[in-house]
């Protein structure tokens, strides 16, 4: 099998697990999204970026929601524009996290005019309905049980607008 028809199963593979149709990958191949995994937990974001580097994005992972907003705020400018190096398209984060919550920095995107367009998932591995309704309240674009399953990466990605 040559290199090229390889590297189109690899690809029709990755549409048929995630769901995602031809347009969607041919955009996303052509401007990779940077999403901006937060995880206190090494195995999680090592599984996080595991199942997106399968897919043409750029991930950063961080390991606490201060160090997601230190990120965030160093790329945003305070008029509101971006820093080409740390456009985020997303935040994917964990939701119970020491010094600041998943909830936590949600609320801090939120109320900031220079990050409020970024969307937000919140992820945990316990289904707790107050803290799902809660996060969606607060702007959470949507909340994922953990582990991550290649068909939520076409369910997150429905949030983010490709670059022009």
């Amino acid at each position: 099998m040559s290199r090229a028809s390889s590297e189109e199963e690899d690809r029709k593979g990755r549409m048929a697990t995630s769901g995602l149709k031809e347009e969607q990958m041919t955009a996303m191949e052509a401007s990779p999204l940077h999403v901006l995994a937060v995880d206190d937990s090494s195995v999680g974001r090592m599984m996080i970026e595991k199942l997106l580097n399968g897919f043409p994005y750029r991930v950063t992972t961080v390991d606490s929601g201060k160090r997601a907003l230190e990120l965030l705020e160093m790329g945003k400018a305070n008029d509101g524009s971006s820093s080409a190096a740390s456009d985020v398209n997303l935040i994917l984060t964990d939701y119970c996290m020491p010094e600041m919550t998943g909830y936590d920095l949600l609320k801090r995107v939120k109320e900031s005019t220079a990050l409020r367009d970024i969307p937000v998932v919140i992820m945990s591995s316990e289904n707790v309905p107050t803290r799902i309704s809660r996060c969606m309240e607060e702007g959470a674009e949507d909340f994922l049980l953990k582990p991550l399953r290649p068909e939520d990466v076409s369910r997150i990605m429905k949030f983010v607008e490709y670059p022009k």
